[in-house]
């Protein structure tokens, strides 16, 4: 192995040293290259340093029409691929506490239910838990990401290997983490309490007493409540930073996170013989109060060092370990016969134990060249993964049915607390979290990733993107219980080709292929075992038509038409805790329209259209994926009446979707509204109150198998006040 990793990183040597040897022996007029480099009139005063952070990835200041995701720094106009941002700002004045909030304005994009524990996004009709980012690194463990120490959150949508590797079958989500900012000191406090008893504190404060270093500090404390009975939680984040200008060329970020987080798990209440969620059980937690509780610790460590070797040639490497320790239990309906059965639910359930370290290295460098006239932006990069996972689940077991399923009458509250309950026959009954073991498996997985990207000028209105990433992913598995050691090596290549055409300097077409692929282990690594050892990896494809046009400096129109092929294990139909490997082809279509009309007014609007279908060998079997909602809408506005007053109004509407794959269930369409108002009572201070479903309709905005329908929040409202020192 060791002799293996050896010939690899040489590999990766001569590559980037092949990316690296046209930009070092080009003889390119410096000013021509600054002028397309930086894609920004920059003042005269601003020094090197300053120049290298609009121009290298991950961890810099940011812009909001850049995407930091991406390897090199990109406008979102040249981007051959649909994409959105949502900055700091729009997070705090948006009122916005989760990812799953910004999702729901976000076109192609919707909310999985996650069982209740974790963040799961469906981008563009294929769902994931693992397809995270933090500052551009792999961020794949299953858990709620908080939203206090970030920039912004960057939503990229279609297959795209070269620059994440494996996943990313729909899309990928990246959190952009606020850095330090030398030369400046500031202090922001916020506030805020909500109509259900929640309350949180969050700090960002920056300290520059030199001129080339910079502290900041981002802190959270969260307590968290809802309109369902029990819920409950806390959340608490810490996040101090370092930025160093080690020279005029050099720069370097140091990061510490700690995430302690705790709360109740809710799955949501059963479907009818109409295949809809029980509206009659809007009110009902099926639920242990005292055993369904999620818990998260983690520690994240980051560091980036950025070098400008010349005026054409940059370059960073980071280094990323996270070490994280959850542990998830709960109960859920697992069975319900509205038509035999009214008044009784079958609760199924489990204890989920998760141990993962990842440590993460990589390094990109990034020139620009020129070939006669032609100008070259070549990305090159190397990246190597180490990752320890061990987990374990422990089925539940009653010891009246001597197995994990119970039948329960329907009350409010259940007759369950702690374990100990009455089943529907009116006998004691009583579970044990430790006798029946579902699984048990200690997971090592090395990835060994190298890409080259070159972003070629053939003309004044004409781009080309043209890339691959080489990716060889080794993994072991270790099943306690079958006493099997299991392993696999798969080796991708990932090819990227997009076309730019630019009839004008503020609006683009664009044509892209993307592919990126998941090993058989899935997105979590579940297992290689049985016939999932022989089997290659699924690949998944992207073809993309899309057209961008900024109108004006913070307005922008961008829409895509779309088709991906994929095949990904979901959650079976006849039992949510395995899954099935389904194929399914999906296109679609996508328009946003984003930014200030006017001084007065600003707009977020987007609209998705998605068809699909499950397909196999033969073609398609006439069954449309599991949600995929055919029609999704949301609509923003902000509107500055004075100096100091302003509203907001935003509507969110969802075609009706298929809970399973099966299409037997259904998840309903809805409409919510929203509203906000904000006031400035000073310079230091301004008090904001966002109101969500003002209309107070019920609805059920997600799930995650055929009796787990997620009952949204009724009218509410969340008071905010922000302190600036």
């Amino acid at each position: 192995m060791k002799q293996l990793l050896n010939t690899k990183w040489n590999l990766a040597l001569i590559l980037l040293i092949s990316a690296a040897s046209p930009v070092l022996m080009a003889e390119t007029p410096e000013n021509e290259v600054d002028s397309d480099v930086t894609h920004k009139e920059m003042n005269q005063s601003e020094t090197d340093a300053a120049d290298l952070d609009n121009l290298v990835v991950v961890g810099n200041f940011l812009y909001s029409d850049q995407v930091n995701a991406l390897k090199s720094p990109t406008p979102i106009i040249d981007v051959p691929q649909s994409l959105s941002i949502t900055t700091a700002d729009e997070i705090s004045q948006r009122g916005f506490t989760s990812i799953s909030e910004i999702i729901d304005y976000t076109p192609g994009v919707n909310n999985s239910q996650g069982e209740g524990h974790r963040d799961s996004v469906v981008f563009r009709g294929v769902r994931s838990t693992a397809d995270f980012f933090i500052d551009g690194v792999r961020d794949d463990v299953q858990y709620y990401r908080p939203l206090y120490n970030l920039e912004q959150v960057e939503i990229l949508r279609g297959p795209n290997a070269l620059l994440f590797g494996r996943g990313g079958t729909g899309g990928i989500l990246n959190r952009v983490t606020k850095q330090g900012v030398v030369g400046d000191d500031f202090t922001n406090l916020q506030t805020s309490v909500d109509t259900f008893g929640a309350f949180d504190f969050w700090l960002d404060s920056n300290f520059s007493g030199q001129d080339h270093v910079a502290f900041r500090i981002n802190a959270m404390y969260e307590n968290l409540d809802n309109h369902r009975d029990f819920y409950d939680g806390e959340r608490l984040g810490f996040n101090p930073t370092a930025k160093f200008l080690l020279s005029d060329f050099s720069t370097l970020d140091l990061s510490y996170e700690y995430i302690d987080h705790q709360r109740f798990i809710d799955r949501g209440i059963p479907t009818g013989t109409n295949g809809r969620p029980v509206e009659a059980f809007e009110n009902i937690v099926f639920a242990d109060p005292a055993l369904n509780t999620s818990e998260l610790e983690a520690h994240l460590f980051r560091a980036t060092l950025q070098h400008q070797f010349s005026s054409s040639l940059k370059g960073n490497f980071s280094a990323f370990y996270g070490d994280y320790d959850k542990l998830y239990q709960n109960f859920y309906v697992s069975a319900y016969d509205q038509a035999n059965s009214p008044n009784a639910v079958t609760l199924d359930g489990y204890l989920d134990v998760t141990k993962r370290q990842n440590m993460i290295l990589s390094g990109n460098l990034i020139g620009e060249f020129y070939t006669g006239d032609v100008m070259h932006t070549l990305v090159g990069g190397i990246e190597f993964i180490d990752t320890s996972s061990d987990q374990f689940r422990f089925n539940s077991f009653w010891d009246t049915t001597l197995d994990d399923n119970e039948v329960f009458l329907v009350n409010r509250p259940l007759n369950l607390r702690g374990g100990i309950g009455i089943n529907a026959a009116g006998n004691p009954t009583s579970n044990d979290f430790t006798v029946d073991l579902n699984d048990d498996t200690r997971v090592d997985i090395e990835v060994f990733s190298a890409y080259l990207q070159n972003e070629i000028q053939l003309t004044d209105y004409l781009d080309v993107v043209l890339g691959a990433r080489f990716d060889s992913f080794d993994i072991d598995v270790f099943n306690v219980i079958s006493d099997e050691v299991r392993s696999r090596e798969d080796d991708e290549v990932s090819p990227r080709l997009g076309l730019i055409f630019k009839p004008q300097e503020n609006m683009s077409l664009y044509a892209s292929y993307s592919e990126t692929f998941l090993p058989r282990s899935g997105e979590q690594f579940a297992n290689i075992n049985g016939d999932n050892n022989q089997l290659d990896p699924n690949i998944f494809t992207n073809q993309e038509v899309g057209f961008k046009w900024d109108f004006n400096q913070g307005l922008s129109l961008t829409a895509a038409v779309f088709e991906i092929e994929q095949s990904s294990p979901q959650v079976a139909d006849s039992d949510p805790e395995t899954l099935d490997v389904i194929d399914s082809q999906i296109n679609g279509f996508e328009i946003q329209l984003k930014g200030e009309i006017n001084d007065m007014w600003f707009i977020s609007a987007g609209y998705s259209y998605l068809d699909g279908e499950q397909v196999n060998r033969t073609g398609a079997i006439g069954l449309r994926p599991r949600e995929l909602p055919e029609n999704m809408f949301s609509l923003w506005n902000n509107f500055r009446i004075t100096d100091q007053f302003g509203l907001g109004l935003g509507i969110n509407y969802q075609d009706e979707s298929f809970i399973n794959n099966s299409n037997t269930a259904i998840l309903p369409s809805f409409t919510r509204i929203d509203a906000a108002a904000y006031y400035d009572v000073s310079e230091m201070l301004s008090l904001q109150l966002n109101i969500e479903n003002l209309t107070d309709e019920l609805y059920f905005p997600n799930a995650h198998s055929t009796h787990q329908a997620t009952v949204a929040a009724p009218l509410n409202a969340r008071l905010t006040a922000n302190w600036r020192f």
